[in-house]
């Protein structure tokens, strides 16, 4: 059963108004009986959607991106909206946010020990929704899709259903890919957004009660039922608290393509900084501001800048893009090598003269660089680890690199850019503010 919730849902999307992107959002909650797949058990639930779609009914493309959303900083947040919701918004998709854990509707273990669930922010609103625990969840995210592919939400009738989901959430898609895919049948294609090498429990067990030593790498099941794209990070490939995903690699094939990122931290500054103020419409000194290198993070102060490549942006939208067209077309997503790695445990990235990782998906970030960024960080708040790390180059390193000044910065930006977007891995839209973004960042001559 779906029933419309009246007044404004509660979910953190950014701080603009999602009517700059030409979107407007409802609230559902969804009930039903849903069965666990590690036992013979059956429980009543009520969870809830959050709807965002054009609000020109002209510029649906009738695809549906079906978010799982992360929980592990205690709260319901649209991680995989955070990072690509330009691409989600400019390309027309309608937007599914759904509750699938039960520490995002009532509360439990997660990474900074906060209650910010939904029952705790809004106790009357929520007041009737249930979650009966994770075990439930697979089956919870099945019927979800299967109601929006049944057009339950009034004038959605989606052709293609895309399920995404981002770090804790990927490592639930993971498990739900291996397992449940194969019989539920409910979605077309996956985006399996920064995981590490474990898959999450099938029992519901809480995915941070796991030690390290007691974590194995689980890979994709090799006989796909259909598309999946998985986009890694350094953070990803290394592991460090989890086991990393170097552990889970497997040749790319017919229905599956991994994109490694050289760079790339799990998480950056456009997950805390500029993804909250990106509607297109900001000006571009704005943008430049929030990507500036910075050493605080959620209050912290860190004795190290965290990572601020755009990179992980720029290519988590050319894979939303490249998954669509992968499902509607049959178009097959270019493949990337892996990072290089040193054999240990956990492994070394192979670094090139600027410290920057080798192999793995190239970008103009890492191509022809200012700065040193990483996946890799110390541990001195609660998350931080997953924030990666950079350092701009000095002007010295500026002066050897780019002898010509920005101009040359620039002409060789740009080649390294239009053969990103030439392979796929760079939406072609993307491209001009790409370039005035390379513009504006460069220290100068």
């Amino acid at each position: 059963m779906i029933t419309p919730v009246p007044g404004k849902p509660n979910l953190l999307l950014g701080a603009y108004d999602l009517a700059t992107l030409g979107y407007g959002a409802e609230e559902f909650f969804i009930s039903g009986s849903a069965s666990s797949y590690s036992s013979e058990e059956t429980a009543d639930y009520t969870t809830r959607i959050v709807v965002l779609r054009p609000t020109d009914e002209a510029r649906f493309n009738g695809a549906v991106v079906v978010e799982w959303l992360n929980v592990s900083g205690g709260i319901d947040a649209p991680a995989v909206w955070f990072m690509a919701h330009r691409e989600i918004a400019r390309a027309g998709f309608a937007y599914v946010a759904v509750s699938a854990q039960q520490v995002g509707i009532q509360g439990g273990a997660s990474l900074v020990g906060a209650d910010m669930s939904l029952k705790a922010q809004d106790p009357e609103r929520y007041s009737r929704l249930h979650h009966p625990g994770d075990a439930f969840s697979y089956d919870i995210y099945s019927q979800v899709g299967r109601l929006l592919r049944d057009g339950a939400v009034d004038g959605l009738d989606p052709e293609i259903l895309l399920a995404v989901g981002e770090s804790q959430s990927a490592a639930f898609l993971t498990t739900y890919v291996n397992v449940v895919d194969p019989l539920a049948a409910a979605y077309d294609g996956f985006l399996v957004h920064s995981r590490f090498g474990p898959a999450a429990p099938l029992d519901g067990a809480n995915i941070f009660e796991a030690t390290e030593t007691g974590e194995q790498a689980v890979p994709f099941r090799s006989d796909l039922r259909v598309p999946l794209i998985t986009v890694i990070t350094e953070t990803d490939v290394i592991g460090g608290f989890r086991v990393g995903y170097h552990l889970a690699r497997q040749s790319d094939n017919g229905r599956l393509r991994a994109w490694e990122i050289p760079g790339t931290a799990h998480a950056d500054n456009y997950t805390i900084r500029v993804g909250f103020i990106d509607d297109g419409s900001v000006p571009l000194e704005q943008i430049v501001s929030a990507y500036a290198p910075t050493n605080e993070l959620m209050g912290a102060q860190l004795s190290y800048r965290i990572n601020f490549a755009p990179q992980h942006h720029y290519v988590l939208q050319a894979a939303i893009a490249a998954l669509h067209r992968w499902v509607s077309t049959g178009e097959l997503p270019p493949s990337a090598a892996p990072i290089a790695l040193i054999e240990g445990d956990p492994p070394e990235l192979v670094l090139d003269a600027n410290g920057l990782a080798k192999d793995g998906l190239r970008t103009p970030w890492v191509d022809v660089p200012i700065a040193r960024t990483s996946g890799l960080a110390p541990d001195e708040s609660p998350m931080s680890f997953l924030f990666g790390s950079g350092e701009p180059f000095d002007t010295e390193t500026l002066r050897t690199l780019y002898p010509g000044g920005s101009a040359e910065y620039l002409e060789r930006f740009t080649e390294a850019l239009d053969r990103a977007v030439d392979s796929g891995f760079i939406v072609a839209a993307d491209r001009g503010e790409i370039l005035e973004l390379a513009a504006a960042s460069f220290p100068g001559d």
